[in-house]
This record gives structure tokens, sequence and C-alpha cells, in this order.
């Protein structure tokens, strides 16, 4: 089960968190012998105490349910912001790190929407980072902290990230076209040197559709066999129009079927995926019960 949820539900005031849900989370996981990743959300959904005092800047939300919602951001660097997470995650820890349920914990802090490694990067985006000498060095060393505290904080756990770079802005300040993509490996060697073997490398753009094909998926893959890998269905195929997105319009079946062929693709070494996700939606759809027996048998 993964667990998405923002920050700011949890801790809206300072101290004060409310864990009921993630308790009957576990306890759920715990009596039906499941286990639990929890993908947490700080960046454009840290609670506001939390902003106070803190470098920060007014972007658009990227992606999701409130794509284009104007919020305010803190810098990926900001310490007052990323000592103010890591004490929260401190909490984490001490609440649920004993959890023989809890295996996988996403790493997130220099984030934006989700814990996706990702920063909103349109062209009058990059303005405002200039403004605020973003530079790739910088958000680097941030996440170097990052991976040290989940790392210290979480020995039970595997960590991932789906990881996709940095800004289009190289180390003298200016906008440069694949400067962010440049820096994608350099962030996934420096997790793997902080977290070793408890690293797992994620995608979340898994789809079989014609449309808005990204290098991510194939990235991936590439290095199954070498760490732990996985990836994400970009949405629920009996969801609205995904199964258009997903490579099947109007055919959910097919269209899930059609991705997870796609996602369990071996690479040159033979390896495919350690695992895949599957939006609730296709998972409860009894027309996808086939579908998901014959995804599960691949991994046998």
């Amino acid at each position: 089960m993964d667990c998405q949820i923002k920050w700011s539900d949890i801790e809206p005031v300072q101290g004060k968190p409310d864990w009921s849900k993630l308790d009957e989370l576990f306890t759920a996981a715990e009596s039906s012998e499941k286990w639990v990743q929890l993908s947490i959300y700080p960046g454009f959904f840290a609670p506001a105490w939390a902003l106070e005092g803190v470098e920060s800047e007014k972007f658009a939300v990227q992606y999701g349910p409130d794509a284009g919602t104007v919020l305010r951001l803190p810098m990926p660097w900001d310490r007052v912001y990323l000592n103010r997470w890591f004490t929260f995650l401190k909490q984490i820890s001490n609440r649920y790190g004993k959890s023989p349920a809890f295996k996988v914990i996403a790493a997130a802090g220099p984030t934006s929407v989700s814990t996706e490694a990702t920063l909103p990067n349109k062209r009058g985006d990059l303005k405002k980072w200039q403004n605020h000498s973003y530079k790739p060095r910088k958000y680097i060393s941030a996440w170097r902290k990052v991976f040290e505290v989940y790392a210290a904080d979480f020995p039970d756990q595997y960590v991932s990230l789906p990881v996709y770079g940095g800004l289009n802005i190289n180390d003298q300040g200016k906008i440069h076209p694949g400067a962010g993509m440049r820096m994608r490996p350099t962030l996934l060697h420096l997790a793997i040197g902080l977290l070793g073997r408890r690293f797992i490398l994620e995608n979340h753009d898994l789809h079989a559709g014609a449309k808005h094909q990204q290098t991510s998926t194939p990235w991936v893959i590439s290095y199954a066999g070498r760490i732990i890998t996985g990836l994400e269905m970009k949405c629920a195929s009996e969801r609205g129009t995904c199964s258009e997105e997903m490579g099947a319009k109007g055919d959910p079946p097919l269209a899930l079927r059609r991705s997870i062929d796609k996602g369990m693709r071996p690479n040159k070494a033979g390896h495919h995926v350690n695992y895949l996700k599957i939006y609730t939606p296709d998972v409860i759809a009894d027309e996808m019960q086939p579908v998901l027996r014959y995804g599960a048998s691949l991994f046998r």
C-alpha cells in the first residue's frame, strides 16, 4: 500500500501531529500482513508554520489535482525549512520505524508537488529561480543532506526516489536546455552512495500511450538487476479518459495490459523491474482481475 499524504494534513500545527490516518493505515497493514510505502509531500504542501522565516517563491503547481494553483514553495536548500522537515521525519521514525509493515519511505524535501525530484521548470519559473541564485551544487547539496537523514532515521526501511534531475540552469546561473537532465546521474549515484542497497529508483509515468513519452521509464529499466527498481502507472485506466493515455482508448483492461507489458520489458542484461505500482481503481475493478493476475505471473 502506497500512502500518499500532504505534510500539512498531518501536522497543521507545529508539534501537534495528527497520527490518526497513519495509525489506521499501519494497523490495517499489520493485521492483513501487507506492507506500507509512505509518500509524504512537503514542498508546496508544507504547513504554513514550516514556511515562516523561510526563503520561498510563488509558483504555479505543475501537475496533479492542484495543477495551476499558485502556492508558496520553499527553496529546496533552505536550512530552516529542511530542519523542520527533518524534525517531522524523526517523529515518523520514532512512531512507525519498528512496524513490520513499514517497508519503504519516499525521500522528499527539496521537492515541490510530490515526492518526485521535480521543480517548476518553465521559462518564467527559471527567471524566478535565477533571482534566488539557484545553482546545481546547491540543489545537490540539499539532496545529500536529505539522503544522510533518511539513511540514519530509517535504517530498517528502503528509500525510494523518482529521479528526474534538476532545473535547466547551469553552474554559471545561466538558463541552459538539458542542464537539469545532466544532473540525473549525479543524484542517482549520490543516493546509491549514501543508502546503498536500500535505495530504490522509481519512475511515475508508466504508460503505453503514444503521447507524452518520456525517457525516464527506459532509463529506470536500464538499472534493473543492479539496484532495486520500480515503476508507477501514469494514471488509472478505469478513470475518465485515462485508457487512451495508457494505450487503448475505451478499453481499460487492454490499456493496463499494454502498460504492464511495457514496464516489464527486460533490459539488455535480461532483467526487469522489481515491482509495478497500479492505482486503486484498476486494482478493484472486476474486469481488471485477469490483467492483474497476468501481471503478477510475470514476476514469478
